[in-house]
C-alpha cells in the first residue's frame, strides 16, 4: 500500500517476554513480584493483560516462548454486558464486535436515540478512558447479524476506510435462502444502483452504469420440501465487492431472495422471524501492526435447524 499506515503510540503498558512454555496466570504469578493469585485474577477480569495485542481474560491460556504479556497501566476496562453485542477481540487501535440482528451499526439520522453498536461501544470505553473514541470503519444492516470492525482513532478509521480493499482479505456470510440455487457453486455478476430516496437497490444484467458487483456463493445444505412445499437452502457467500445491500439484491436476483427479506421479495413463509443473513468471518491485515487477524463465528443454529434435511 502506497500510503503510510498510522505511527504506533508506545502503549501505557508493563511488557514481559515468555522464556519458556507456561501458563498465563502461573507466568504472572512468577512475574509480578509477590501479587496474590485473586489480583492476579482480577487484572484478568479487568482486561489489562494481553497476549502479543490480543486482550486475554482466561487465567489458564497456554503460552509459548517468544509471546509477550503486556499489563496495560491504563484505567480497567470494564466487560461489555449487552443482550444484542459482545466483544470478540480489542487491543490499542481496533475493537471486533459481534452484533445480534435488531441493532443497528450507527444512527441513520444526527441526534438519534436510538440504541446502536456505536452508541454501546462509545458508552462502554467512556467508562475505563473518558477521553476514549470509538470510530465507525464498515456497516451491516440493521437485520444482519455478525461481525463488524472499529477503530479507535479517527486517523485510523480513515486510513482503514480508504484501504479497505486492500486490508481485508475475506469476507464470507451465511444466508438461508429461498428454495434452491442454480448451481451448487456459483458467482453472481450484476450492476448495483442505489436509490437513496428510496432506499432500494436495483440489480442489472448489464452495465447500465451502476457499480459492477460480484458475489461467490456455495451452497451448504437444502431441506427437504416442508408441508407447503417450500425449500430453504443454506449458503455461505464471499464479497469480492462490497455494495450496499449487495448479498440480499443478489441472491433476490436469481430469485433466491434471503429469507425473511421482505426488501427484496421474499415470499415464502418462515419460522425465523428474521432476516436470516450473518456476517460469519472477518479476516484483515492490522493497519498498524501488518499482523492478519481471522475471526469466525458459528452459524446460527436456527438456520442449519430449518436448512437441514428431514427423514
Amino acid at each position: 500500500m502506497a500510503k503510510t499506515p498510522p505511527r504506533r503510540k508506545a502503549p501505557s503498558a508493563t511488557e514481559l517476554r515468555v522464556t519458556q512454555p507456561s501458563i498465563l496466570i502461573d507466568f504472572l504469578l512468577q512475574k509480578m513480584g509477590g501479587m496474590s493469585r485473586t489480583s492476579v485474577k482480577q487484572l484478568l477480569s479487568q482486561r489489562r493483560v494481553s497476549v502479543d495485542g490480543h486482550i486475554e481474560t482466561r487465567h489458564d491460556t497456554a503460552l509459548q516462548a517468544g509471546q509477550t504479556v503486556s499489563i496495560s497501566n491504563d484505567h480497567p476496562s470494564a466487560e461489555l454486558t449487552h443482550p444484542k453485542l459482545r466483544i470478540v477481540w480489542e487491543d490499542e487501535h481496533l475493537v471486533v464486535v459481534e452484533k445480534r440482528e435488531g441493532l443497528l451499526t450507527v444512527a441513520t439520522h444526527p441526534g438519534s436515540a436510538e440504541t446502536t453498536v456505536f452508541s454501546i461501544l462509545k458508552s462502554h470505553i467512556r467508562r475505563s478512558n473518558p477521553r476514549g473514541g470509538i470510530y465507525t470503519v464498515h456497516r451491516l444492516d440493521r437485520e444482519t447479524s455478525g461481525l463488524l470492525v472499529f477503530a479507535k482513532t479517527k486517523e485510523l478509521q480513515e486510513y482503514m476506510r480508504e484501504w479497505w480493499k486492500d486490508l481485508v482479505t475475506r469476507r464470507t456470510y451465511v444466508a438461508v435462502a429461498e428454495g434452491k440455487l442454480p448451481q451448487q457453486e456459483g458467482t453472481i455478476r450484476t450492476w448495483l444502483t442505489e436509490d437513496k430516496r428510496n432506499a432500494v437497490v436495483y440489480s442489472s444484467p448489464v452495465d447500465d452504469g451502476g457499480k459492477l458487483s460480484v458475489t461467490h456463493y456455495k451452497v451448504l445444505s437444502e431441506s427437504t420440501p416442508n408441508d407447503k412445499g417450500n425449500i430453504y437452502s443454506l449458503v455461505e457467500l464471499n464479497l469480492e465487492t462490497g455494495r450496499t445491500n449487495q448479498i440480499r439484491v443478489h441472491l433476490a436476483s436469481i430469485g433466491c431472495p434471503v429469507a425473511g427479506d421482505r426488501k427484496y421479495g421474499s415470499g415464502q413463509e418462515c419460522t425465523l422471524d428474521r432476516l436470516a443473513l450473518h456476517a460469519r468471518v472477518l479476516e484483515l491485515v492490522h493497519p498498524v501492526t501488518e499482523q492478519v487477524l481471522h475471526f469466525e463465528t458459528p452459524v446460527p443454529k436456527a438456520f442449519e435447524h430449518i436448512t437441514r434435511k428431514r427423514s
